[in-house]
């Protein structure tokens, strides 16, 4: 526990009086090992402190006894998200000092946390995601996904970006979000769609002209569940004209990767449209492209599919915020493991093995 008070020393608690009986630190202590073993409620946290009290009293003091469903749901709703995110960003110093290679900037809204009676938005959760070391380094959120262009620029000085090429979709494709990256010393690999009109429109112009002077690589083929897919990147840094007509922070290079998707004998052809800070090969360019999609399928599918976000139905207050912060961790502890198997299989062997279970909370 001293690692996890450590990590946490600085979060308030909004309790007062009366309702402060039970320790902060044992509340959420409880609430992330809930996670960790699958559960998703407040009702899930005080079900599963009853059936491992014998476990939990080996490390936390559970003075008053165990807290109740309603003790579980009345910290979440009150917990202060920022504040929570920074301890969040203390945790993660555990398991990198630093941010390296790509970085993934993405948003996901959980879907069932819209609540219809108040007008609520759901909730929108832009994240940091490590691509090499498969874990999320930062998030924050937005109640609706038009503010994630407001929200990124918060999220990146939660970074050390240097030495970092950072990525993201169209929407996030901006002057602002570009020059941000690159005065805090790290590069861009933005995808460029016709949010930026005239600049989109160049560059598609000049990187489709087969006369143009740029880097092409070998295809690249790759088959899975029934999908043969064949990319070819192409980039060149052939672009102060370019440069001088839009000025746009930082740029270096611009490139492109078209894709071919066979699926049951019919073929579909696109091609995207990227700027870059730095010049890459064409094949190292493709891969930063590739690792961008791995928010996607390593981090997104993950906190729908196995931890059960989209059907999440937490509401209340500030409870969908905290909820998706200590999914994060969860996934981050899960992810860290070295031990062999599948994210559903750790999941069923913390909730099925204790000692298992104290191997992934003692990783603080």
């Amino acid at each position: 526990m001293d690692g996890f008070g450590a990590c946490f020393e600085e979060l308030e608690d909004p309790r007062t009086g009366n309702a402060g009986r039970h320790k902060l630190l044992d509340i959420m202590m409880i609430a992330l090992c809930t996670v960790l073993c699958g559960g998703q409620t407040a009702v899930a946290m005080a079900e599963f402190a009853e059936a491992k009290e014998d476990f939990l009293r080996d490390f936390l003091d559970l003075e008053h006894g165990l807290p109740s469903h309603d003790t579980f749901s009345r910290v979440l709703r009150l917990l202060d998200p920022e504040q929570f995110g920074t301890c969040f960003r203390q945790f993660m110093a555990a398991f990198a000092a630093a941010c390296q290679g790509v970085i993934a900037i993405d948003g996901k809204v959980s879907r069932r946390s819209y609540d219809h009676a108040s007008g609520k938005s759901a909730l929108h959760m832009v994240s940091a995601w490590g691509c090499e070391q498969r874990l999320v380094l930062a998030q924050i959120a937005t109640d609706a996904k038009s503010n994630e262009i407001t929200a990124v620029p918060k999220l990146l000085e939660m970074l050390s970006l240097k030495g970092t090429i950072v990525t993201a979709d169209a929407l996030n494709c901006q002057r602002e979000i570009a020059q941000q990256i690159v005065a805090q010393g790290g590069d861009y690999t933005l995808a460029l769609k016709g949010n930026q009109g005239t600049l989109h429109a160049d560059v598609r112009t000049f990187l489709d002209d087969p006369d143009a002077p740029m880097q092409v690589s070998e295809p690249q083929v790759e088959a899975d569940h029934g999908r043969i897919e064949t990319r070819i990147a192409a980039i060149s840094e052939d672009i102060a004209w370019l440069v001088g007509r839009h000025q746009w922070p930082g740029l270096a290079a611009i490139g492109k990767i078209t894709r071919a998707r066979e699926i049951q004998g019919k073929t579909t052809r696109e091609t995207a449209y990227y700027l870059l800070s730095t010049m890459l090969s064409p094949t190292r360019f493709a891969e930063v492209v590739r690792a961008h999609w791995g928010v996607e399928n390593r981090l997104h599918w993950c906190l729908d599919v196995v931890l059960g976000e989209d059907q999440a139905r937490a509401r209340s207050d500030k409870a969908p915020d905290n909820l998706a912060i200590l999914r994060h961790m969860a996934l981050n502890i899960m992810r860290n493991d070295t031990s062999k198997g599948s994210l559903r299989s750790k999941i069923n062997r913390a909730a099925w093995n204790n000692q298992f279970l104290q191997k992934l909370i003692t990783q603080f």
